[in-house]
């Protein structure tokens, strides 16, 4: 029991592990325990880029204490004050040391922002400069701009993966400020989708009244998942002239959520989903499931992947996916897989011709053929060949039948060595034993054997002689014979 036990421990510990390893790295939960941030950390939570910052690493957070934000929040809207943030997320990592140690005194770094797609030219970097007198400088990654903000302590690290720091100023360039920022109701949908190669898509939820459900529905959060125009040309694609509109309609709107849901947030989204088309008749929801920076939905008919991302500015997300959304409710559930080809039975072996007998069919003979025996019997050899009751006694002998007779001579030619008789003697003991032969030998070196008889010994002679009397037939004792032939 003890090696299960250890393996529970072990796989106990790797758990908790995991667990503690995704609890620290949640900046969430990081900068809850610094109430001077807690102005930062809530509008990380209103953006959603604290999704965005928990799901990548290497990351650097420069985070602002509180106040120092109050003269965006109030004037901006959240879209603009979400690119303000951005620019404070760098896409590596960042420590003192490190920023006290730049090659060259100056590098540009990549941010949060520049992932958007919506930052032309410099205006996704950071330009952070080691600066004279010990401190280091943060500013806009645009030439020319000034180093306003400065790094005033490191707040938490866990090597190589997160950073926070914190920096005196925000960096916010004026091409951010800026740029224009429409409400979201102002927002023209269709011709984002028709430029993103989503036609199709644009026109069925024009024609079906759905884009007024999405318009309702983004100020309060929306995102949309937009098939291409290559999804309805799909073979295996559904016939949506055949379904009814009410239908058409479900379909549509399980394409979105009643939610701002960016990239970052998919990636941490655990079980399911609710979209616009869930009601009571039925759950219409979608699995996510990620690899490494791949996002796929999964219907339970089928899954997607999230081809690119149209538009991310808060509270409207728009992607496109790769395939129609199936919702279960209308296809049903994905066909369980075809099992696989039975096995095949072996087929049944031929029946085999008799073998044909002496008289049909004369045996070939062996290419090399052995020396015939000699037709002599050496002497002492049995005069005759074994009967045929003999011949046909093996399996009855086996079982304890018939007699072979009484008594028989079998000869050994040996050197007459005292050691080499000693071992003849007790090798043939043992063999008598193993066929159950009675065979009353006595060490040769006994000098009342040969009175006896059981040895007849000629000093003159290379060969000893043992009688041996028993049940054995003449097959047996050739075996004997032959195992006896040094």
């Amino acid at each position: 029991m003890a090696a299960p036990n250890l393996t529970l421990s072990l796989l106990a510990v790797a758990i908790l592990t995991a667990a503690a390893c995704a609890a620290a790295t949640n900046i969430t939960a990081i900068l809850s325990a610094f109430p001077e941030y807690s102005e930062f950390n809530a509008l990380l939570t209103q953006t959603k880029l604290a999704d965005e910052i928990n799901s990548r690493e290497p990351v650097t957070v420069c985070a602002l204490p509180n106040g120092a934000l109050s003269s965006f929040t109030g004037k901006y809207p959240l879209s603009v004050v979400k690119n303000i943030l951005a620019l404070h997320v760098l896409l590596d990592y960042f420590d003192a040391p490190k920023l006290h140690k730049i090659s060259d005194g100056s590098v540009l770094s990549t941010t949060l922002y520049q992932t958007t797609g919506n930052a032309g030219g410099s205006l996704g970097f950071v330009n952070i400069t080691d600066l004279r007198g010990g401190k280091v400088g943060f500013g806009s990654g645009v030439p020319g701009s000034a180093l306003d903000s400065t790094f005033t302590k490191s707040v938490k690290q866990f090597p190589y993966n997160l950073s926070v720091i914190e920096v005196s100023k925000p960096i916010a360039p004026s091409a951010i400020l800026t740029a224009p920022a429409p409400s979201a109701s102002d927002v023209n949908i269709t011709a984002l989708l028709e430029k993103a190669g989503c036609k199709t898509f644009a026109s069925l939820i024009v024609s079906s009244g759905v884009l007024k459900v999405y318009q309702s529905a983004v100020g309060k959060g929306l995102t949309i998942f937009a098939p291409n125009d290559e999804a309805f040309k799909a073979a295996d694609g559904p016939d949506l002239s055949k379904l009814s509109n009410a239908e058409v309609v479900s379909i549509l709107q399980y394409h979105a959520l009643a939610m701002y849901a960016p990239i970052g947030t998919l990636k941490q989204t655990k079980g399911k989903i609710t979209t616009l088309a869930t009601n009571g008749a039925g759950k219409y929801d979608l699995g996510v499931k990620t690899a490494g920076d791949s996002v796929s939905l999964d219907t339970g008919v089928d899954s997607s992947r999230i081809a690119s991302t149209v538009l991310d500015s808060t509270p409207l997300c728009i992607f496109t996916v790769d395939n129609l959304l199936l919702p279960v409710e209308l296809f049903g559930k994905a066909p369980a897989p075809a099992p696989g080809p039975a096995p095949e039975k072996a087929p049944s072996p031929a029946p085999v011709a008799d073998a044909p007998t002496p008289e049909s069919a004369d045996a070939p003979s062996p290419v090399l053929s052995p020396p015939a025996p000699p037709t002599s019997s050496p002497d002492g050899a049995p005069s005759e060949g074994p009967t045929a009751d003999a011949e046909n006694s093996t399996t009855n002998n086996a079982a304890g039948g018939l007699e072979a007779p009484a008594v028989f001579k079998m000869v050994l030619t040996v050197p007459v060595l005292e050691l080499r008789r000693m071992l003849i003697v007790r090798l043939t003991r043992s063999l008598a034993k193993m066929f159950e032969l009675e065979m009353p030998m006595d060490d040769p070196t006994d000098k009342d054997a040969e009175a006896r008889g059981d040895i007849k010994d000629d000093p003159d002679s290379t060969e000893l002689y043992f009688e041996v009397g028993d049940k054995l037939d003449f097959e047996a004792a050739s075996e004997i014979a032959l195992a006896l032939k040094f």
